[in-house]
C-alpha cells in the first residue's frame, strides 16, 4: 500500500478513545486523517482546508451532527458526509439522509462495514488506494476537488445517462423530477418512487443509478409482486446448497447480485408482513443470512423502491410495517400520470416513434399527423406511457407509412374526452408549413384567475393547519397514523402541531 493518499479525512466525535479507533483504521487505509471534537472546532478546520469526507457523531457538546451537515449544505461545501448515530435510533439516521448525509452508521461501530462504507463514499471499490488521481474527479457542484500536490490529469466527462435521456418532456412536472434524480443520486440515502402503473417508475430508478457513483455496478431489478411468498426469502438472501427440497448448489440472492451497486424493487407496497421484517433487518444490518446458512454476509447495496399504492394508507390499515415505510420513505420522488402533462405529449411520442424505429431499422422515423395528435391529447390514457407504446407501436405496424394519421391509431370515439386548448407551438415542429392550430375550448371552463395573497406565510400556514387537523380527524387524532398518511414521522407530526397551535382531540388526550 502506498504511503501517500489523495484523500483527506475530518473525523468529529467528543470521546477520545473512539476518535483514535477511527483514526487509527483509517490511517491504515492510506487517508490522511485530522480530527474534532466538537461542532465549532471541525468548523474551523474545514474554514482552513478542504476535505474529501466528514465523518461526524450525532451527539456533540456543543450540537449535533446535523448542524454541521447544515452548515456544509449552506456553504455549498463539497464534502461527502458520514454519520454515527446511537443502535437503533432511526430516526436520526433517516433526518441525517435529509439533511443531505451521503450515509450514515450505527454505534457500536462495524469497523469491515465502517471501511466500506467511507470507501464508497471516496468511489473506491474497496481498501487499496486509488490508482486515480481524485483530483479528476468532478465535486457535486461541479469544481475539481483540490489535490494537496497537483498532477496533470484530464478530468472525465460524466456518463450519460439512457433513462435519463428516455425520461422525455419539459412539463414543469417532469423538470422537477428530473432535478430530483441528479440531487438524490448523489447519496446513500433510500429513495421511494411513487407513480400509478406505466409512468415510468423503473425508468427514474435507473436514471438514478445510471448517474450515481455506483453507475457502473450492477443493477438488480425486483418485482415484489410476481414472487411466491414462500420463495421470497430465498429470492432476496439467496440458499445454501441442502438448505430444501431442490437446493442443488448454492445460489446468491438478490441482494448478493446488487452487492456494490444498486437494488430496486419495484412494488414494494406488494410484500407480504413477514417478509417485511426481514427486509427492514436486512436494511438497517447491511447483511444478510442465506437460507440454511449459519452466519450473517455483510453487503453494501443502495435501495431504491417503487409502488402504485399509498403507503401512509397502508400503515394505517396495518399492511405495512411503520418502522420499514420510514426506511424506504427517506426521499421521496412522485412520478406524474400522463394525463397530468398532457403538454409533454408531442415530445413523449416522438421519443418513442425514435426508439421504435431505431430497433426496427427504419429510416425516417415515422411522424403523427396534426389530427393523429389532436386525437390522443383527448384520451386518458389508464395505462400511461406504457399505454401510449403500446399503441404507437401498433400504430407503426398498421399505418406501413411515414406517417401516422387518426384510423391508425385505433382508439374508439366512446373513449375520448372532449378537445382542449393545446398550444399550437406543441405541433410547429410535426407541421412547419401549415397554419397555426387551435382547438376549441374544453367542456371545463378555466376558472377565473385568484387574487394572490398578501401574506404568503400566514396563508400557507393557514393551509398546513386545515390538512393537519383533517389528517387527525380521519385517523380519530392519533398523531402518528395522522402523520404518516401524510408522510411525516411522529416527531415532525408534533413540530407542525406545535408551531401552527394544533390541538388534538376535544377529550385532551393526546394519543399516539
Amino acid at each position: 500500500m502506498s504511503s501517500a493518499s489523495h484523500f483527506s479525512l475530518l473525523v468529529v466525535d467528543d470521546e477520545p478513545d473512539l476518535r483514535t479507533l477511527y483514526e487509527l483504521t483509517l490511517l491504515r487505509e492510506g487517508y490522511d486523517i485530522e480530527t474534532a471534537a466538537t461542532v465549532e472546532e471541525a468548523w474551523a478546520h474545514l474554514k482552513d482546508r478542504t476535505y474529501s469526507a466528514v465523518i461526524t457523531d450525532m451527539r456533540l457538546p456543543d450540537g449535533t451532527g446535523l448542524d454541521l451537515l447544515r452548515r456544509l449544505e449552506e456553504s455549498g461545501r463539497r464534502e461527502k458526509a458520514i454519520v454515527i448515530t446511537a443502535y437503533g435510533s432511526a430516526e436520526n439516521a433517516v433526518e441525517a439522509l435529509k439533511a443531505g448525509a451521503y450515509d450514515y452508521l450505527t454505534k457500536p461501530v462495524d469497523l469491515k462495514q465502517f471501511r466500506a462504507v467511507v470507501a464508497s463514499a471516496l468511489g473506491r471499490g474497496g481498501p487499496a488506494v486509488p490508482t486515480m488521481d481524485p483530483s479528476t474527479l468532478p465535486s457535486e457542484n461541479g469544481t475539481p476537488a483540490q489535490p494537496k500536490s497537483p498532477k496533470p490529469a484530464a478530468a472525465p466527462a460524466a456518463p450519460a445517462s439512457n433513462a435519463l435521456r428516455r425520461m422525455a418532456g419539459r412539463s414543469a412536472a417532469m423538470l422537477h423530477v428530473r432535478a430530483l434524480v441528479e440531487k438524490v443520486a448523489r447519496s446513500m440515502a433510500p429513495v421511494l418512487v411513487n407513480g400509478e402503473s406505466g409512468t415510468g417508475k423503473e425508468l427514474v430508478a435507473r436514471a438514478i443509478h445510471e448517474i450515481s457513483p455506483r453507475a457502473a455496478q450492477p443493477f438488480i431489478a425486483v418485482n415484489c409482486s410476481a414472487i411466491p411468498e414462500q420463495l421470497l426469502e430465498a429470492e432476496f438472501f439467496g440458499y445454501r446448497k441442502g438448505a430444501f427440497t431442490g437446493a442443488a448448489e448454492d445460489r446468491e440472492g438478490f441482494f448478493q447480485a446488487a452487492n456494490g451497486g444498486t437494488l430496486f424493487l419495484d412494488e414494494i407496497g406488494d410484500l407480504p408482513l413477514s417478509m417485511q421484517s426481514k427486509l427492514l433487518r436486512a436494511i438497517q444490518e447491511r447483511s444478510v443470512r442465506p437460507v440454511g446458512a449459519v452466519s450473517e454476509q455483510s453487503v453494501n447495496v443502495r435501495l431504491l423502491s417503487a409502488t402504485h399504492k399509498d403507503l401512509g394508507a397502508e400503515v394505517h390499515a396495518g399492511k405495512f410495517r411503520q418502522d420499514l415505510y420510514y426506511r424506504l420513505n427517506v426521499i421521496q420522488i412522485r412520478v406524474p400520470p400522463l394525463r397530468e402533462r398532457l403538454e409533454d405529449l408531442s415530445d413523449i411520442t416522438e421519443r418513442v416513434l425514435e426508439r421504435i424505429a431505431h430497433d426496427a431499422g427504419v429510416s425516417p422515423p415515422p411522424r403523427l399527423t396534426r389530427e393523429a395528435l389532436q386525437h390522443l391529447s383527448r384520451y386518458a390514457f389508464p395505462g400511461n406511457v406504457r399505454e401510449l407504446e403500446n399503441l404507437l407501436h401498433r400504430a407503426v405496424a398498421l399505418s406501413g407509412g411515414e406517417t401516422i394519421d387518426v384510423a391508425d391509431l385505433g382508439l374508439p370515439e366512446s373513449e375520448m374526452a372532449e378537445p382542449f386548448v393545446v398550444e399550437p407551438d406543441a405541433f410547429a415542429a410535426m407541421a412547419v408549413d401549415e397554419p397555426p392550430l387551435r382547438f376549441p375550448p374544453a367542456a371545463h371552463a378555466v376558472p377565473a384567475e385568484e387574487p394572490l395573497p398578501q401574506d404568503l406565510a400566514a396563508y400557507l400556514d393557514e393551509v398546513e393547519r386545515d390538512i393537519l387537523a383533517r389528517a387527525l380527524e380521519r385517523h380519530r387524532f392519533n398523531r402518528t397514523a395522522a402523520g404518516a398518511s401524510l408522510g411525516l414521522s411522529l416527531r415532525q407530526m408534533r413540530y407542525r402541531m406545535a408551531r401552527l397551535g394544533v390541538n388534538v382531540g376535544g377529550d385532551g388526550v393526546e394519543r399516539e
